[in-house]
């Protein structure tokens, strides 16, 4: 199974790394695969939340997903969109953008000799909006999931009197717009103020529509049947609630539309973040995505198809406090440099907490039950 799931992305990694050393030699070769080991190790979290909706969604919507929504991910995410932002703020034609971004000023300089900013520069002046939309998406995410009532939950302390203050009707609405005010009022630099706020709010609007049509059509349109997913080496099955049913037509778009808007937002700190390395848009692209969104596309694949969510019973918890995170760490990088290696960690240390929570919960019941040391508990805490 693995080498079915991680094949493809292997063949395009190695394609990749051809690419980057015709087009600028060894040098590209270790930048490209520096991007890479990057995208893959900042997007774990992206591909746990990404495997909890893909499991909603018919093998037609997953194979899109792998598909068309790859190609988004690497041609939209991780070349058209630096290009489109550097076109937009920076007055240029996409045709002068593509021209400034290959020609970089000498000695990596700010702005050319006569004066004009170069596209790295355009890019990063344009991150505090880059910065307030992918938040505020984020953060609503965050939000609305440890706002709900669960019967499993990780970190109890905390989750379930959240979940009580979740009974009031749109607090997770409340508490976004109050995050965005206090960062655009306090955090954000005098001339960006307003247009922190308005991508802030067009963050939080996407969400709303995104999600909302999501739900709508799910409800409207109960879907099929899915496969079961059993828990490898667990004759009891997965301990996490598996859907009902999973998505098909109109619910099916738009929970691929949400996966792919979703998948955008976790895309802009890895984005900027690349230009730390290099300013070269083809190599940033060659290995945030044919190589970095490729394998995290696998890896959603891979736990999906191995029931690890299910295995895992803390793993999706864990995601969603590493996404309430990382939309803090945006959210903040409207005035404060935080670095991608920061980002990062704290990524997998979530990750790695849940992980290990959900083995000591399995082991209590194995021994609890009498269980083979092999086999996984499947009743919810």
């Amino acid at each position: 199974m693995i080498v079915r799931v991680f094949g493809l992305s292997a063949i395009v990694t190695v394609l990749a790394l051809v690419a980057a050393f015709v087009y600028q030699g060894w040098t590209g070769l270790a930048l490209c695969a520096i991007l890479g080991v990057l995208e893959v190790s900042l997007s774990f979290d992206n591909a746990v939340i990404n495997a909890t909706i893909l499991e909603r969604m018919s093998v037609f919507w997953q194979r899109m997903f792998l598909t068309v929504g790859v190609i988004i991910a690497v041609f939209g995410m991780r070349l058209l969109f630096p290009l489109a932002i550097v076109w937009i703020t920076g007055g240029l034609n996409p045709v002068e953008a593509f021209r400034l971004a290959t020609n970089p000023p000498a000695d990596d300089a700010a702005y050319f000799p006569d004066g004009s900013p170069s596209y790295e520069t355009i890019l990063m002046e344009a991150h505090p909006q880059i910065a307030a939309f992918g938040g505020m998406f984020l953060l609503m995410l965050f939000l609305n999931f440890i706002l709900a009532n669960r019967d499993l939950t990780w970190l109890s302390w905390i989750e379930r009197p959240l979940s009580r203050l979740g009974r009031l009707d749109q607090l997770a609405v409340v508490l976004a717009l109050i995050a965005l005010l206090v960062v655009a009022e306090y955090l954000a630099p005098d001339d960006t103020r307003a247009t922190v706020l308005i991508a802030g709010l067009l963050g939080l609007l996407t969400y709303i529509i995104v999600d909302g049509l999501s739900s709508l059509f799910q409800s409207e349109q109960p879907g099929i049947e899915p496969p079961p997913v059993p828990a490898p080496g667990s004759h009891l099955g997965p301990t996490r609630p598996q859907p009902a049913t999973v998505a098909v037509g109109k619910a099916g778009f738009f929970l691929f539309l949400y996966l792919e808007v979703l998948d955008a937002s976790f895309s802009f700190d890895g984005v900027i973040g690349a230009f730390a390395i290099t300013p070269d848009p083809i190599i940033i692209a060659l290995g945030l995505g044919f190589i970095g969104a490729m394998f995290v596309r696998s890896i959603t694949i891979y736990l999906v198809r191995q029931g690890t969510l299910g295995q895992y019973r803390y793993l999706e918890h864990g995601a969603h406090w590493a996404i309430g995170a990382l939309a803090v760490i945006l959210l903040l990088s409207v005035h404060i440099h935080i670095n991608d290696v920061v980002t990062g960690l704290v990524g997998v240390a979530f990750i790695g907490a849940a992980l290990a929570s959900s083995i000591r919960a399995n082991r209590r019941e194995q021994d609890a039950a009498g269980a083979p040391t092999t086999s996984v508990g499947a009743d919810r805490r």
